[in-house]
């Protein structure tokens, strides 16, 4: 996990609402980095979650929202898209009388909505983490409201910090875009593994052979991109030698339309991010 010199400066108690993967990954995260655990509160109806959760990080643990976000000064929403607004209006006289920073993590929901269903003239800070960060490696990107400020800025950017890196995005619009490149994209990075595996068997490797060789590359390949300091068309042309086995097969994945069948993928869960905020309205 990235390291920092000293935790997020957190005034009050963090209020995580949903206790799922991603709030254990971000809970996890920040007490590894110094965060007293007794100033995250976790709102998980779940008595299983909720116990691990308490059990594994000395949380406080609560069974409604209400009671995890009394006292606390932000405010992570992680509880799905489709009961997001119900959520919400049980928060919204305590959201106006303690005026949080509100970070949610929900797809589709946009930061207008948010704010609305909480009374109107709070601080929010919409997140799109992507699943990696249950390793600490994962990326998110990160869109605020007009009401928030600098500091609330870097506070939001300090708690997503815990399970990789951010970045910030100007258009609300693009936050989309950003579910579709990111927040689904280590499913394109598995369903290629997938692929992979399947056609080395094919080619007569064992399965766990064709597995060990395809995890590898993968991670290989990943690392160079973010390591060094070339972009992945100079890395591609690197490994790809004039009239070799790596051409060959570029060459049949650029004739079967490869580039506009991920373009097409891309703008239909782009598309799919819009919908699920407009059934939201």
């Amino acid at each position: 996990m990235p390291q920092i010199d000293s935790p997020p400066d957190f005034s009050h108690a963090i209020a995580f609402i949903g206790g799922g993967n991603m709030a254990r990954s971000l809970i996890g995260g920040l007490v590894a980095r110094g965060q007293s655990a007794r100033t995250i509160h976790v709102a998980e109806p779940a008595e299983v979650l909720r116990a691990a959760l308490e059990r594994d990080f000395h949380i406080r643990g609560f069974d409604g929202a209400a009671a995890a976000a009394t006292g606390a000064g932000v405010w992570l929403l992680a509880v799905k898209p489709q009961v997001m607004a119900g959520v919400c209006a049980e928060l919204a006289d305590i959201a106006q009388s303690q005026r949080p920073l509100v970070i949610s993590i929900a797809a589709g929901i946009t930061a207008a909505q948010l704010d609305g269903w909480l009374g109107g003239g709070l601080a929010v800070v919409r997140a799109m983490p992507n699943t990696p960060a249950l390793l600490g490696v994962g990326i998110t990107g990160l869109y605020a409201n007009d009401h928030a400020d600098g500091h609330q800025r870097d506070h939001a950017a300090g708690l997503l910090d815990a399970v990789g890196p951010t970045v910030w995005i100007d258009d609300e619009s693009r936050m989309d875009a950003v579910t579709a490149v990111s927040g689904s994209g280590p499913a394109y990075v598995f369903l290629l593994a997938e692929a992979m595996q399947a056609a080395g068997v094919a080619e007569g490797l064992k399965p766990e052979a064709a597995r060990a060789l395809v995890q590898q590359t993968l991670l290989g390949a990943a690392t160079m991109l973010t390591r060094l300091d070339e972009p992945a068309d100079v890395l591609r042309a690197r490994v790809t030698s004039p009239g070799g086995t790596t051409q060959a097969a570029i060459e049949t994945f650029e004739a079967g339309g490869f580039r506009e069948l991920v373009a097409r993928a891309i703008a239909a869960a782009t598309e799919r991010g819009r919908q699920l905020s407009a059934a939201n309205d």
